[in-house]
């Protein structure tokens, strides 16, 4: 009897289960990968990274969104810097996930020049072209294409740090003249979505305090600061808040403004320095 040839099998995404998990535990985002000769989506609210990057029309429109809510939900507009604030935060957000979620899930690193991401807003979904990847000895997925064996933990943090320093140098170049702060405030809001986007979802896993410890490791600040990040993790706990497992909660201050405050002075974010440690245990032990 003739025994039929095994097919070789199918190249397996390094990250797709990373980022399946990650809709399974915040639905309100999706990731989508393409293919390598595949081109990202564009138009239909679709904006890609390197759009955004140019500064020009695409950003615009992509501001645009941002001042109608701002007028929509408060009766007022915003500073044009305030605006620029808030679409970079609702950028930068989801995408810092697309490499912090693989790294913290399965120790994985995708490297993503902003010409391999899109997004569109609307639908929280986002799109991505990976073609290069970083991961630790043993791991199954150094046989894929693009696979890149680093030595240890710690090259692997390094590798987390320089994917996302390249995707955020081309968007802040971008964004920049819009936010009118200086190169150094710019690289601090971008340090904080970087930890507050993996801290929450940290949260949702049911793995907080993994969570924060390895942001802890990823971004210490000035204990081993790393250029062009500014500010830390920076976690500490707050006393006089307990959370549902007793131990007192976790906090930490934002390295940069949002700027919310011009919108509603008397309602400031729970991590924003301006938040006082009583305000914050009064908030949090009104939800619970």
């Amino acid at each position: 009897m003739t025994v039929p040839a095994l097919l070789p099998a199918l190249p397996v995404s390094p990250v797709a289960a990373a980022y399946a998990r990650l809709a399974e535990v915040f639905p309100g985002l999706r990731t989508t990968e393409t293919d390598p000769g595949e081109r990202l989506p564009r138009g239909a609210g679709w904006v890609g990274a390197d759009e955004l990057a140019a500064g020009g029309p695409a950003l615009d429109a992509f501001l645009a969104w941002d001042d109608a809510q701002v007028l929509r939900d408060y009766g007022t507009r915003a500073r044009p810097d305030v605006v620029a604030s808030f679409g970079l935060h609702r950028y930068a957000w989801p995408a810092c996930l697309l490499v912090t979620v693989p790294w913290f899930l399965d120790r994985r690193v995708p490297r993503l020049p902003a010409r391999n991401v899109s997004f569109q807003r609307a639908l929280g979904h986002l799109a991505v072209r990976i073609e290069e990847f970083a991961c630790l000895p043993g791991d199954p997925a150094a046989a894929l294409p693009g696979a890149r064996v680093v030595a240890d933990e710690d090259a692997l943090r390094a590798e987390v740090r320089a994917s996302l320093a390249e995707h955020f140098e081309a968007v802040l170049d971008g964004f920049g003249p819009r936010l009118r702060r200086g190169r150094r405030a710019q690289w601090g809001m971008a340090t904080d979505e970087i930890v507050e986007g993996l801290w929450y979802i940290g949260t949702l896993l049911g793995e907080e305090r993994r969570a924060m410890a390895e942001l802890d490791l990823l971004m210490p600040g000035t204990a081993k600061p790393y250029k062009p990040y500014a500010g830390s993790a920076g976690f500490r706990e707050l006393p006089g808040s307990e959370g549902p497992d007793g131990l007192p909660r976790a906090t930490r201050s934002r390295a940069a403004c949002c700027f919310f405050y011009t919108l509603r002075p008397e309602d400031t974010c729970l991590t924003c320095p301006r938040t006082c440690d009583a305000e914050r245990v009064r908030r949090l032990a009104a939800t619970g």
